[in-house]
This record gives C-alpha cells, structure tokens and sequence, in this order.
C-alpha cells in the first residue's frame, strides 16, 4: 500500500505549530523583528528569499528536462492541463476570492483587507503545482513519466506566463503592482533555482547515475527543503501573530474560497480528461497538478510585492495549511473513481 511521506502527511500539523511557535517568537521580540523585515534588495526579503530559494530548488532537481521527448505520447492530457492552469484556474480563483472578500464578506473584512486576501489567492491561483504534484501522482497511482512530463511543461510555461497573469489580476485591486518587482521575484524564485536544479540533475546522473540520484542525494536534499519550508512559516508568523491573534476568524474566511477553488479545479479536470478518453493513469495527475498549487512561489512573490506582514502573505500561507488534507482526500477520491 502506497503511503505519503511522513512529513507531508502532517504538513498541517507542522503548519499548526509553526503557526503557535511564531507567534510566541513575535511576542517575544516585537519590534526587533523589524529589522529582519529591513534586509532587502529589490523589494525581495533577503532572509525569506534564501530560505524560499532553499526550499524550491530540491524541487527542480527532481525535474527533468529530457522528459520532453516525450511529449508526444500524451498530447491530449498535457493541452487539458495547460488550457486548465493557465487558461482557467487563474481565473476562477480570482472569481471567488473577489465573490467572497470582496463582496460576501464585506460585513466583516475593510476594503483593506479584502484586497489583501484577494492579492495573496490570485498569487495562488496563478501558480499550478510543481512538485507536491509528485506526491499525489504516486499515491493516486498515476503514471509517473507523465507526471514529469507535465511538472517539466508547467515550469517553461511559469517562466514567461506567471508575471503577465499575475500583472493582469492584480489590477482588479486597488494595489499598484510593480512591474520589475514581479519579474525580479520570477527570475530569483523559478529561473535561477530551474537553472540550477536542472545542472545539478544532469551532472549527478552522468557522474553518479540516476538511481544514486533518486536514492541517496535527493532524501538528503529533501530535509533541507523541510528545513527552509518550517522555518519560513515561523518567520512569517511571526510577523503576522498580532493580526491572527486579534481577527482569528480570518484564517477560516480565507480557507473556504481556496478550499471551493481546489475542489472546482479537481473536478473541472477530471471531467474533461473523462471527456478526452485519457487513460486513468493521466487523468489523475492531470487533475491533481491544478488543484494543488506551488505555494512556495505564492509566498515568496507575496512577501516580495506586500510585506512580510501583509494580509497576502497570510492568504498564500493559508493555502500551506489546507493544501495535505485537501489533496489527499482528492487522492483518495481519484482512487475509488479509477477506470
């Protein structure tokens, strides 16, 4: 029986208590953590930029790029997960989180804070899972060498697609979005690390083989990645602790237009590929990566355009906290509906 790692199985627990942690950490130090929210170069958090960079780039190792022959074999389910990521889900989200910040709870959120929220689930939206899509693809039983195909698609689209459709979203809120800021954000948190995770694949799989890589060099990069991810969460809780601890109802009206948008997204994508003949084994990947979202560069871009302690940074951080639950009863849902 296929089981999910033991740190994302409780990746919400581990958010939980990050959560508890920095706000204790933010309490204690108060003002003094203003001078980590100084350290910046280009509007990017130079801390939070290295602990982000450190958790993505184990990711890209894993992303091959000679997979691409491959594309081919499974045009039908590669066009349903790029008209979906990029064509529909963007938009979608940007549609609830406008429906409900905006307008259903308008009684409870300032204007303020609505576009905040709203800010921090289009950064979500308009970035489709990369790796935790590995994850759901083996648990779902999905065909692994499509799944790597359509991570490796994703990441050249996310390269010239994520700062327009991000610029263009954005635009619906009353915040002035920086052009250089979005593009300093995309080359410091998708190219540099792609780049360096692709070498980095390469050279190891001629020098030390393919296996070793899989095997023994990324586990070890893997508890790096953890490393970066919690303490990022700490650190940006606490900035945040003063807000969750006086409005903590946010965290629920945040939660319920992204948990609307990854079921819609899911079952938008299994339809289709249902209606396209895809094989199981594509179609359940094929939905999963654009449910799931790469938070990491949600959080990074958010940090870089609105703060550390911004209402957007705390909306991407949201989408931490619900994504393992949500996802896996996806999984388990692909798995009893599997043909």
């Amino acid at each position: 029986m296929k089981e999910i790692g033991f740190f994302e199985k409780y990746l919400t627990v581990w958010v939980i208590l990050c959560i508890a942690v920095g706000i204790g950490i933010g309490a204690i130090f108060g003002e003094n953590m203003g001078y980590l929210s100084s350290l910046e170069i280009a509007h990017v958090n130079i801390p939070v930029a290295v602990l982000i960079w450190l958790m993505i780039y184990p990711m890209m190792v894993q992303v091959d790029f000679n997979s691409l022959k491959q594309i081919g074999k499974n045009s039908r389910g590669l066009g349903l997960t790029v008209v979906v990521n990029w064509l529909v889900k963007p938009f979608t989200m940007a549609f609830f989180a406008w429906l409900f910040f905006d307008k259903l709870y308008s009684a409870w959120l300032s204007p303020e804070q609505a576009d905040a929220y709203l800010a921090g689930a289009i950064l979500l939206g308009a970035a489709p899972c990369t790796a935790m899509v590995f994850v759901w693809s083996y648990l779902s039983n999905g065909d692994p060498n499509y799944t790597l195909v359509q991570v490796s698609v994703n990441d050249l689209i996310l390269l010239v697609a994520f700062v327009p459709l991000v610029q263009v979203l954005l635009g619906i809120t009353d915040f002035q979005i920086p052009y250089d800021v979005l593009v300093t954000s995309i080359v410091v948190f998708v190219f540099i690390p792609l780049l360096a995770g692709y070498l980095t694949n390469r050279l190891l799989i001629q020098k030390k083989g393919a296996n070793w890589l899989k095997t023994n060099f990324l586990p070890k990069l893997k508890l790096l990645s953890i490393f970066a991810l919690l303490t990022t969460l700490v650190l940006l809780f606490a900035f945040q602790g003063e807000q969750i601890l006086a409005q903590p109802q946010h965290i629920l009206l945040i939660a319920i237009p992204l948990t609307l948008q990854t079921y819609l997204i899911f079952f938008l994508s299994w339809g289709a590929g249902r209606y396209l003949k895809l094989p199981y084994r594509v179609c359940a990947p094929a939905s999963m990566i654009g449910a799931s979202n790469f938070f990491e560069l949600a959080v990074a871009v958010a940090i870089a355009l609105f703060g550390l302690s911004s209402g957007a940074a705390l909306a991407t951080v949201v989408g931490v906290l619900i994504e393992v639950p949500i996802m896996l009863s996806l999984v388990q849902l692909a798995k009893r509906w599997a043909y």
